[in-house]
């Protein structure tokens, strides 16, 4: 099974109050999870990151064997892709996470999207954020 993978993350103050957000589609485009939680007090980077470790971790809970991950951070994007080096320590943990979590999809995608397209995931963020 292949899914497409939206995530966003955010920080009110960075660092302050943050959330993530991410939603999960089959291959017809098809909603198959989302997540909208309130992660306490983090930045945007590390925001950025819970919600890819999120993702990834439902997708492996769904039985996901191929995966598109799509996400507007470029920081987040290409340091899984190796294109940048991760020099932050506090970033370094959530790096390696979601690193040894790619590794148990046989196919992946890593793609860098406009914050345009990724309104659904930035929605179910914002949302957890007033809710909490």
């Amino acid at each position: 099974m292949k899914l497409v993978i939206n995530t966003d993350g955010l920080s009110k103050n960075n660092p302050g109050p943050a959330a993530i957000g991410a939603v999960l589609k089959n291959t017809r485009g098809q909603t198959v999870a989302t997540i909208s939680e309130a992660i306490g007090k983090a930045t945007n980077n590390e925001a950025e990151y819970r919600a890819v470790i999120s993702a990834l971790e439902k997708a492996l809970a769904l039985g996901a064997k191929q995966i598109e991950l799509r996400s507007d951070s470029e920081l987040v994007v290409n340091q899984l892709k190796g294109s940048y080096k991760v020099k932050s320590t506090a970033l370094r943990t959530f790096y390696l996470q979601a690193a040894s979590l790619l590794n148990r999809f046989e196919k992946v995608y890593i793609v860098s999207i406009p914050r345009e397209q990724n309104t659904v995931a930035d929605k179910l963020a914002n949302a957890a954020l007033r809710n909490k």
